[in-house]
């Protein structure tokens, strides 16, 4: 039996609901479902009423239900105080960071923390957007930075996670500047010129928006992929070579845009291509039984200070233009 089945159950006792859940979870529906089974046949009798809905406990699921909360809990203290011990008392505050925002976002952010929240110790754990979010959900990290945009919402339960809005960033196209300070190439292109086009590997989540905005243009774009990745920092590179046009975080690129090595490759006429993401900080809500508080333990720890001055502060450390 893995724990994670547990949390499956736990997730589908509380939403009621196979699809909402298997969202929550970040896997498919088949896969969710599936997982849910193997629980049943572990626990050899079922676990859920299939013939109602909303979905339905059987009085062995409710009872299991109980039971998963409390096992749930006791395995979250357990590795925290283990945590507690790896770190020889020193007080990390541990952050999964996608990799964009670890180079670009997440240094300057921290200088700004330590000037008005105070020094504090911390740890990154640079990951993709996937993997960064299932570190928040599995209880491997304190804190998760991230984009947030409209057309890929991150999907975490607001029972069971707070969020914190710290910023925002634009992602446009750019492209190496000629001898005139012009832009190499320009959007949109011609049909029988397609414009050589730098782009995120698919599943990226910075690519998943470009793709968004792209479909969503008025003006189609006449684009041929020759080179992806999943780093913007990678397609900064191949785009300061001369190598095609770009999407990229402004953040990532002040100091080539005041040397003018970068320069946007939308005309006035396409100003509006571009994408506006909010950085946000998520956190997993601290364990409680019902009807108690947090404990004074884990309401003193670095990382529940740094969460009450960013709900706190009026005006939290951002990007910078």
């Amino acid at each position: 039996m893995e724990t994670k089945w547990l949390e499956d159950f736990v997730s589908l006792a509380e939403t009621r609901s196979f699809s909402r859940s298997a969202q929550l979870r970040h896997v498919t529906q088949p896969a969710f479902s599936r997982r849910i089974q193997s629980l049943e046949a572990w626990a050899g009798t079922d676990l859920v009423d299939r013939s109602s809905y909303p979905t339905r406990l059987t009085p062995a699921g409710e009872t299991l239900y109980g039971q998963s909360l409390e096992i749930l809990q006791s395995l979250q203290s357990t590795r925290a105080m283990l945590r507690g011990h790896s770190a020889a008392g020193q007080d990390f505050v541990e952050f999964a960071v996608p990799h964009t925002l670890a180079f670009t976002f997440f240094p300057a952010w921290v200088s700004g923390l330590r000037e008005h929240f105070g020094g504090f110790k911390s740890r990154l754990i640079a990951l993709n957007v996937h993997d960064a979010v299932m570190r928040l959900v599995e209880g491997s990290c304190d804190v998760l930075i991230a984009y947030h945009h409209a057309s890929q919402p991150i999907q975490l339960d607001s029972a069971r996670y707070e969020m914190v809005s710290l910023g925002e960033e634009v992602v446009a196209p750019y492209a190496r500047a000629n001898a005139q300070g012009e832009p190499q190439f320009c959007l949109p292109g011609r049909i029988d010129k397609a414009l050589p086009y730098l782009g995120y590997a698919p599943g990226a989540y910075l690519g998943l928006v470009v793709d968004a905005m792209l479909q969503q243009s008025a003006s189609a774009m006449h684009l041929e992929r020759v080179y992806e990745t999943d780093m913007a920092e990678g397609l900064k590179a191949m785009a300061l070579e001369g190598h095609g046009i770009a999407f990229l975080p402004q953040s990532a690129i002040r100091k080539e845009l005041r040397s003018k090595k970068l320069v946007s490759a939308a005309p006035a006429a396409l100003a509006a291509l571009q994408a506006k993401l909010e950085i946000r900080a998520y956190r997993q809500r601290p364990p409680t039984r019902e009807g108690q508080r947090p404990s004074a333990e884990s309401s003193r720890s670095a990382a529940q200070a740094l969460w009450d001055y960013l709900l706190s502060a009026k005006t939290a450390p951002t990007i910078s233009e």
